[in-house]
């Protein structure tokens, strides 16, 4: 074998396998000077051995076993990922995001789906630690979750991305900052009569963009309406169900935040059957800007989550996992990106266009 030069190995084709200690004897040096020399997981050195081995290496045509020296080390350079569903369109591009991020790095990921069950989820994590994965990042962990103390516990590498326990190494958005700016933004357009569909409460995101959102109702002295602070889970047809029951009401918002841009899909889906335009009748900002949301007929409003920058970061923090940090919980600035949805700077009401004694207008 490689490890201890060992007669050549041969390839699938047939072809001749170069190996290490080819390469040191064609090079007059040892075994593990080469393994140093060509190690890619360390900066190259520009030494005259060195460059010889290098030289050596690639005119004898060595190719490095990753495989082989992932066991020796006791690792595999593959990930495994939690998400919840990758039929959730936010879930399946922060998932590409890590993918991509791991690639960068020589890693391979593994996912797996858990329903937003904790239990599954558990398995889940069971099952990609059986199979010798790295370490994890969990996207689907709950603000109650005993997943990651698990995984502290047991010493396990890991990161949580886009939700957090508030105690593991995370690498998230500031949802309190963007629930913020989508409310503001339908502040400062003229509105005061602002419903907002959170998202489920056990998730990290829906409480922190709930926050923001109420911070900037509290800030342009807006009373809430408890009708229309409302709690639902992160589907079209929640968002749909919500909205119908909003715009039947006998007094109905004018705007609504709705705390992901699915949600949002199911407000456009209601707001149809009551016979009402977004972007006219009713003003509506989503949040996380996938790539449907500028190509509906009426374009969203919508804050923009920073995929690759969270994915990135949460790689960092899993494969520094055993490196104490002052602060465990990374938070990535969202961007509001302002569409057709949320309509011109007047507000209405469900009644037309307000009179000219009650038009707030915005900066």
């Amino acid at each position: 074998m490689e490890a201890n030069g060992s007669a050549p190995q041969r390839a699938r084709d047939g072809k001749h396998v170069v190996t290490l200690r080819e390469v040191a004897d064609a090079a007059g040096v040892s075994t593990s000077t080469v393994s140093r020399v060509l190690d890619d997981r360390v900066p190259p050195s520009r030494s005259a051995t060195a460059e010889r081995v290098r030289a050596v290496a690639d005119q004898l045509g060595y190719r490095r076993n990753t495989f082989a020296s992932s066991l020796r080390r006791g690792q595999t350079a593959t990930i495994g990922v939690l998400v919840p569903r990758l039929s959730d369109t936010v879930m399946a591009l922060m998932y590409e995001a890590i993918s991509r991020a791991a690639t960068r790095l020589g890693y391979f990921t593994v996912v797996a789906t858990t329903g937003d069950n904790p239990a599954d989820e558990s398995d889940a994590a069971r099952t990609l630690l059986a199979r010798n994965v790295d370490g994890l990042i969990v996207a689907s962990s709950r603000r109650d979750d005993p997943l990651p103390r698990e995984l502290r516990e047991r010493g396990v590498p890991h990161a949580l991305v886009l939700r957090t326990d508030g105690i593991s190494p995370s690498s998230v958005g500031d949802d309190e900052a963007g629930g913020y700016l989508a409310t503001r933004h339908l502040i400062d357009l003229g509105h005061t009569d602002i419903a907002v569909l959170s998202g489920p409460l056990f998730a990290s995101t829906a409480v922190g963009r709930l926050a923001g959102a109420r911070k900037a109702l509290r800030e342009a002295g807006i009373a809430e309406v408890s009708e229309w602070i409302v709690e639902t889970t992160f589907g079209i047809e929640d968002g749909e169900e919500a909205g119908h029951r909003l715009f039947r009401s006998t007094s109905r918002p004018t705007a609504v935040f709705a705390a992901n841009d699915n949600l949002a899909l199911g407000v456009v889906a209601a707001a149809h059957r009551c016979s009402l335009t977004v972007g006219d009748d009713v003003a509506l900002v989503g949040y996380n800007d996938i790539p449907l949301s500028q190509r509906l007929p009426v374009p969203l409003t919508s804050v923009r989550t920073p995929f690759d920058q969270i994915a990135a970061t949460a790689l960092d923090l899993m494969l520094a996992a055993a490196t104490p940090v002052d602060d465990p919980i990374r938070r990535a600035m969202p961007t509001l990106i302002p569409r057709r949805s949320s309509g011109s700077h007047r507000a209405t009401t469900a009644a037309g266009p307000q009179t000219a004694g009650n038009v707030h207008h915005g900066g």
